[in-house]
């Protein structure tokens, strides 16, 4: 299809097809530069210094496991300097946690008696990064060891198309509305499919789960499908974040009767704050409901996220300053940089994890990265806080 022919139609029909047609050609010409030329997603190389930070060991420490036999030569070596697929990198996870004194160290999976941790993203306002968010913090952990299982609860399957799956093709395999459907459900793990980064797991979605939302008023039985269809796989994960669409709906009801804990993430503006006050008011009124199906709801932690922050700009500081004095610690410290770094990784569908620092303005890179690993890390002190694990 030829992208610059003017397009002309006499028929509503035929305009609208032609504009979808077009779009569709652009957006796939576009995410050749992000995907291999199979579709798939693959993750940059991982230098050393990056591989020991987040190892959370020493470069010296690391060059020693290498020399000695500890840990395998990466298969990347360059002028003396290795880089590690994040493969190379979880398998020397596993060989330094069988020979560290202080178990889970290196993997810091769930132990016994500690509960799985479910973390519903969720807000009615379009634009508030939350699928961005969720993302992000997925592959902050997953990079630090921990085993993520991913739910994307959206039709429009934002969250599915960054890990690297066109939810709008049938790809073959099943989405999470074959586990949560009231007719005849599927297992759990004939859902749940590996991504690109070892550690993280995606339950896809695709437009058929909007027909949830017509089953669940018919039979009025939603708020233990997405619980129990969790609880089969329990076992394989340490962590579960659901996106969920962004709007108030069965399907959202449906996550928060699954959490066990909830985050809200808000963009700095005074639209959204007063967006943020209705979705609350009816978050309220609908917790009620769902407890009357019979959920009993208790949340670890329920906590405001301020996205697309702009530290050096006067009005949107003074607003987080007002989310910080009404909520005190309900607003997590660390916020997510509005970031030129984050918003060209968005537009191939990836996250700055993925991006190659030398890419993009180093300091522009930096910044971003570090405004999201503060987050992740936030997030992950409340999880072990809620297993109740030392700090080490």
């Amino acid at each position: 299809m030829d992208l610059m022919t003017p397009i002309e139609a006499d028929a509503p029909a035929d305009l609208a097809l032609q504009v979808s047609q077009r779009l569709k050609s652009a957006v796939k010409g576009h995410l050749l530069q992000a995907f291999a030329p199979d579709h798939t997603k693959s993750m940059r190389l991982i230098s050393a210094p990056e591989a020991a930070e987040l190892l959370n060991a020493s470069p010296p420490f690391l060059r020693k496991c290498h020399n000695d036999g500890t840990l395998p030569e990466p298969s990347v070596n360059r002028n003396g300097r290795r880089y590690y697929s994040v493969s190379e990198l979880w398998e020397c996870r596993k060989l330094l946690d069988k020979q560290a004194r202080i178990p889970g160290k290196y993997l810091p999976w769930r132990r016994e008696g500690e509960p799985l941790q479910v973390w519903q993203l969720m807000n009615f306002k379009g634009g508030c990064s939350k699928t961005t968010a969720t993302a992000h913090i997925a592959h902050y952990l997953a990079l630090h060891g921990f085993r993520i299982l991913l739910i994307d609860l959206d039709p429009q399957g934002s969250l599915t198309g960054m890990c690297g799956i066109d939810p709008q093709t049938e790809f073959g395999s099943k989405t999470i509305y074959d586990a949560i459907t009231v007719n005849d459900p599927s297992p759990m793990e004939d859902v749940v499919v590996p991504t690109f980064l070892p550690g993280l797991s995606l339950a896809p979605a695709q437009l058929i789960l909007s027909e949830f939302k017509m089953e669940a008023r018919a039979t009025g039985n939603f708020h233990t499908r997405l619980r129990d269809a969790i609880a089969q796989v329990q076992d394989q994960f340490d962590v579960v974040l659901i996106d969920s669409p962004p709007e108030l709906d069965i399907l959202t009801l449906t996550g928060m009767a699954a959490a066990t804990s909830l985050l809200v993430p808000l963009t700095p503006s005074m639209m959204d704050l007063s967006s943020t006050a209705l979705f609350m008011e009816l978050v309220s009124s609908y917790m009620k409901v769902i407890t009357e199906h019979g959920a009993e709801l208790h949340y670890d932690h329920f906590r405001f996220l301020v996205t697309r922050d702009e530290p050096t700009d006067g009005p949107s500081q003074q607003l987080v300053g007002f989310l910080r004095a009404l909520f005190t610690d309900m607003v997590l410290s660390a916020t997510s940089y509005k970031s030129t770094a984050v918003s060209d990784a968005t537009m191939l569908k990836q996250t700055i994890y993925e991006l190659d620092r030398a890419e993009v303005t180093r300091s522009t890179y930096d910044r971003a990265r570090a405004s999201m690993d503060a987050v992740g890390a936030e997030i992950r002190a409340m999880i072990e806080n809620t297993w109740e694990r030392e700090k080490t």
